[in-house]
């Protein structure tokens, strides 16, 4: 684990050192119900980033103990631990990689109704968007552009470190899910030994 409390990552190894040997760890998965539902680590409970801010202060003045906050990849997970650190939480970790180095790794996971994640999702619309654009610009000169906007909207959001079209994706019906806010911020506030 790094020793930086507002940029911790820890990797698959320690984490699961740290949620085996700590009862106060508390593991709060940042992705959407969908990809949750897919596959989550036992015990997580899914707090997705548009609710963290919703409910940041209530977060901040109710965690107890070390949070591992989980996304696909890490970047989500990253941006809310920054967050939360802003507003003053320490004791936050993120896990390096996140569910793709934790399954990578063999570590156990719960598997429900299998869904594509948020980063698959956006490579096939912004793809689409792309190709549609392309055969359009045969009947319709100037449809190219099209597929140039998003392009640049990729190179930018590779830069910033953000997705403007993830977190619309993030938004459809297919992505919610059954996410229980209420849920997620009991656990957050109740000691970690009552949590089932």
């Amino acid at each position: 684990m790094t020793t930086n409390a507002a940029s911790s990552t820890v990797d698959v190894t320690t984490a699961r050192a740290l949620i085996e040997s700590n009862s106060d760890v508390l593991v709060v998965d940042v992705r959407t119900p969908a990809e949750f539902e897919t596959a989550h680590i036992n015990g997580a409970i899914n707090l997705p980033l548009d609710q963290v801010d919703a409910h940041l202060r209530q977060i901040v003045a109710d965690a107890g103990g070390t949070m591992l906050l989980i996304c696909q990849s890490g970047n989500r997970a990253t941006q809310a631990q920054k967050k939360l650190c802003e507003a003053g939480l320490p004791g936050t970790a993120v896990l390096s990689g996140g569910m793709n180095s934790w399954v990578a790794s063999g570590a156990p996971v719960v598997r429900g109704r299998q869904k594509w994640s948020l980063e698959r999702q956006v490579r096939l619309v912004a793809g689409g968007i792309v190709l549609t654009s392309i055969v359009a610009d045969l009947w319709l000169p100037g449809a190219r552009y099209v597929g140039a906007f998003v392009g640049a909207g990729l190179v930018f959001a590779a830069v910033s470190d953000t997705c403007a079209m993830g977190m619309l994706l993030a938004r459809l019906p297919y992505n919610r899910g059954r996410a229980d806010a209420a849920e997620a911020m009991a656990c957050i506030a109740r000691p970690a030994r009552a949590r089932n």
